[in-house]
């Protein structure tokens, strides 16, 4: 929900023509820039979103979603409250993959509680280069994997702190299609066909200045999930992921910095597509695997208007297989890009960015932080 907010307005004030009057409520009147805080402030009803899917590792292509917006209750002590999204949302790529879904996002209480809900399935094809398997790594094995996927999620705030703590369930059935029957000696024969059901535990401090472009802040997330048979899934298996996002504005309303430091663990019983992967701008989904994954990122903001600013980032990241010889690869990416100010009330900012890394490169749209997960 956070990203491709630009393509809404224009698909809706283009398909819908919007009259000359109305076109000036996407005009901020302190410098006569194209803004959208008023459609922040008042999101209400439905909304087409048109959005491009860049993903080096399934293709060009593009989604379509119908998202309603339920707007809070105005109070006079609080400036702005995020309104709960409803949405259907359906996508489709180059390579042949498609998905289609539906979601409830929900923050309740004033933000005490947050909420989210996703019911979806989806055929997605995908190259598995192996959990640091030197033959894999130079011959990926084609397969697509056909999924039903449930989330059930629930974060409460700690009396007044910027402490949460929450959990989750998951619930997948997939199975699993190889392109050539000879590369059946890579999978095990039980990961073919899988119910996955297990419950997670959530821990997360967050004090950022903007929930979704911040400028400065740290944000620490801990969470924990265990796939069990007790709960209905076919194997029992865990999975562990740790990250921290910190801002700092470096050179004051000049250079905003921004540091990623991320780190997830599976047990050696993960099907091979619940896998860790590295996950930076321009290394392909699944590109990257391991039993532990850590990685690291920065992006750096110069801000050259008041609108308009500059993106430079680079990561480093690494993975290792237990009970393996490892060599500890290391998986680079960097790239560059361009920051709007479409919300200023708001300090919200969307943008484009070209990455690159040793093995392919991507373009990606953000709306909010790029650093965002």
């Amino acid at each position: 929900m956070k990203r491709h907010f630009l393509f809404i307005l224009f698909l809706v004030s283009t398909i819908l023509g919007y009259s000359q009057e109305k076109q000036k409520l996407f005009v901020d009147t302190l410098d006569n820039a194209f803004d959208i805080s008023y459609y922040m402030y008042n999101l209400h009803g439905f909304l087409p979103i048109v959005s491009p899917i860049t993903e080096p590792a399934i293709g060009f292509g593009a989604s379509l979603a119908t998202v309603y917006f339920i707007p809070k209750e105005k109070i006079d002590t609080v400036k702005f409250q995020m309104p709960d999204i409803v949405a259907l949302v359906g996508g489709l790529t180059e390579n042949g993959t498609w998905f289609g879904g539906g979601g409830y996002i929900g923050f309740w209480k004033q933000d005490r509680i947050r909420y989210r809900g996703i019911l979806g399935h989806g055929d997605i094809k995908l190259k598995y280069h192996g959990n640091n398997n030197q033959y894999l790594d130079k011959n990926p094995i084609n397969f697509s994997i056909k999924s039903t996927f449930l989330l059930q999620q629930a974060m409460f705030r700690i009396f007044n702190s910027r402490f949460m703590i929450g959990g989750k369930y998951v619930y997948s059935n997939s199975k699993v299609t190889l392109f050539e029957k000879s590369d059946s000696k890579w999978i095990k024969p039980h990961e073919i066909e899988l119910q996955n059901s297990g419950v997670g535990l959530i821990v997360e401090y967050e004090n950022y200045d903007n929930i979704i472009s911040p400028t400065k802040g740290l944000l620490v997330n801990l969470n924990y999930i265990q796939f069990s048979t007790a709960l209905g899934s076919d194997v029992d298996f865990g999975k562990g992921i740790l990250f921290m996002h910190y801002y700092t504005p470096t050179i004051k309303n000049k250079l905003i910095s921004g540091f990623r430091v991320e780190s997830q663990i599976a047990t050696s019983d993960a099907p091979f597509y619940l896998k860790p992967f590295i996950s930076l701008r321009g290394v392909p989904a699944m590109r990257s695997q391991g039993d532990i994954v850590a990685l690291t990122e920065t992006e750096q903001l110069l801000l050259i208007t008041k609108r308009w600013g500059l993106v430079a980032f680079g990561g480093l990241g690494t993975t290792y297989k237990t009970g393996a010889d490892n060599t500890f690869p290391l998986i680079w990416n960097y790239g560059g890009g361009f920051r709007y100010l479409i919300a200023r009330r708001l300090g919200l900012r969307m943008g484009v960015d070209l990455a690159k890394s040793a093995d392919d490169w991507g373009i990606y749209i953000f709306f909010g932080s790029s650093l965002i997960k």
